[in-house]
């Protein structure tokens, strides 16, 4: 009777949706790491297929929404936030090509603080000294993760950090863009348009070709399990406060560093532990800030 108590509570729904989401990209990152350091597979080609797998699940909303939603007063804004959206993912799946992990999916988790500077630049917003404090906070966590002192520091770390900029980026363009557009026109921009611009990346990073039938059923469980993940947290943050279901969503550190190790064998430092609670300490302080802020707007 508890048990289903718990499934039926709102809240409860939204922790479920929110774990099977990280565990389903966890899966993902493995998947990908597979393919791209262990077999060979162009980073830019594993990434196109990955999300034209996981897309091909999305036609229904274009489908649904028509052309009608392509109507915009801002198209170049719709262009640059699928562009930020694209070279995050090319950033983010060559990272998985050489980079552990459990380093990458800490450094990306920088991103809240990226979208901080961003809503400075681009929307005008002006953050109070405390959540400068914890942004500054957020970068040095990702120092003490990144390492540059040490002598097997790879700049290749670079890369998570650039595709938690980029997707910052992204972020920001949305919140800006639905002030005055439909979501639905949001949606259908970036189905429409990240297929071109992954395959433009694709065609110039070396072609399409993957390595052989066990790549090949590696790249769609990746994409299949992309499309449910991003379900999933949609869902998660539907059902369920967002302050509630946050923390559920940091568990993808703990279950990528998990899967990083059954896999790989990775094992990370103890720096890792002390970066990531300075940055996810930070990042709840600066979710906190912004649902304050949206809850005084209203």
């Amino acid at each position: 009777m508890n048990q289903l108590l718990l499934t039926q509570s709102p809240a409860m729904r939204g922790a479920i949706y929110m774990v099977l989401a990280g565990i389903a990209f966890a899966v993902v990152n493995i998947s990908i790491q597979m393919v791209t350091m262990q077999m060979g597979m162009s980073s830019t080609a594993a990434a196109f297929w990955q999300y034209f797998i996981a897309i091909s699940f999305s036609v229904p909303v274009v489908a649904r929404y028509g052309l009608k939603s392509l109507k915009t007063d801002f198209p170049v804004l719709h262009i640059l936030r699928v562009f930020f959206s694209v070279v995050g993912i090319q950033l983010w799946v060559a990272g998985l090509a050489h980079v552990p992990i459990w380093q990458a999916i800490a450094l990306v988790m920088t991103s809240p603080f990226f979208v901080t500077l961003g809503a400075v630049v681009f929307l005008g917003e002006k953050p109070g000294i405390s959540r400068w404090l914890a942004t500054l906070v957020g970068f040095i966590g990702g120092l003490v993760i990144l390492e540059p002192w040490a002598d097997g520091f790879s700049t290749y770390a670079f890369l998570p950090v650039a595709a938690a900029a980029l997707w910052a980026g992204t972020s920001v363009l949305t919140k800006k863009l639905t002030r005055t557009e439909i979501a639905e026109s949001v949606t259908v921009y970036l189905v429409a348009l990240l297929l071109p611009v992954n395959a433009l990346f694709a065609g110039f990073g070396g072609g399409f070709a993957v390595p052989g039938m066990e790549a090949l059923a590696l790249i769609v469980v990746a994409g299949l399990l992309t499309a449910l993940a991003l379900f999933l947290s949609a869902r998660a943050y539907e059902v369920a406060d967002a302050s509630f279901v946050q923390p559920f969503d940091h568990l993808k550190l703990p279950l990528n560093v998990l899967a990083g190790f059954l896999v790989f064998g990775y094992a990370p430092t103890g720096n890792l532990w002390i970066g990531a609670a300075l940055i996810i300490g930070a990042s709840f302080y600066v979710i906190r800030s912004e649902q304050n802020n949206a809850s005084e707007k209203i």
